[in-house]
């Protein structure tokens, strides 16, 4: 299973994550998360990143002008849009881009079913809130063009197992403190995800 490791905020964590097997790295472009990084900073971290990690930027109420621009500033390969668009607004993209699903209920797991997208507990704070989805949600759904986020830890991802999730996304999981990861809650995270 693919492994996203979201927030990243410094080098050390980006660096860090990606030692121990991290696919792609999140960055948070939206100035009331507390993982907030400008897009200057990001350049500064991706500049040194290794080939073939994926660099995902997190976007919120933001138009798709203003994304395409701090997506080519930062060096993100794709855009997650964690707010409420349709087809048309991803269409007027010029980056990659990955919706969200805030599901409130089950039938929202399968909003943009023909696409890869990110399945997350809704909250009224814009991710990292540490809530989980029901799992019952996803029996009979293909996931398999799945990420699954919300309240995900090195505890409890192996619960995943069944549903062939194409991927994970996990931030406050594996934190110190808001912003600041934890190596070794990263290092558990990613080894138990990647061994479903």
């Amino acid at each position: 299973m693919r492994v996203k490791i979201c927030g990243i905020t410094n080098l050390n964590d980006a660096l860090q994550a990606v030692e121990v097997g991290a696919d792609a790295l999140g960055f948070v472009f939206y100035e009331k998360s507390p993982r907030f990084i400008t897009p200057e900073a990001a350049a500064e971290i991706t500049r040194k990143l290794p080939p073939f990690v994926e660099r995902v930027g997190l976007f919120v109420n933001e138009s798709p002008e203003e994304i395409d621009r701090i997506c080519l500033e930062s060096g993100m390969g794709l855009a997650q849009i964690h707010f409420d668009v349709d087809e048309s607004f991803l269409g007027h993209l010029q980056i990659k881009s990955l919706p969200v699903v805030r599901a409130k209920k089950q039938e929202d797991v399968k909003r943009f079913q023909e696409r890869y997208r990110l399945v997350d507990a809704y909250c009224e704070a814009y991710g990292g809130s540490g809530k989980r989805l029901n799992l019952e949600w996803f029996e009979g759904v293909d996931c398999s063009k799945i990420i699954l986020a919300g309240g995900l830890t090195p505890e409890n991802v192996e619960e995943l197992k069944p549903y062939g999730f194409y991927a994970v996304d996990v931030s406050s999981g594996t934190e110190a403190d808001k912003g600041i990861k934890d190596p070794l809650k990263v290092k558990k995270f990613i080894a138990h995800a990647k061994s479903l």
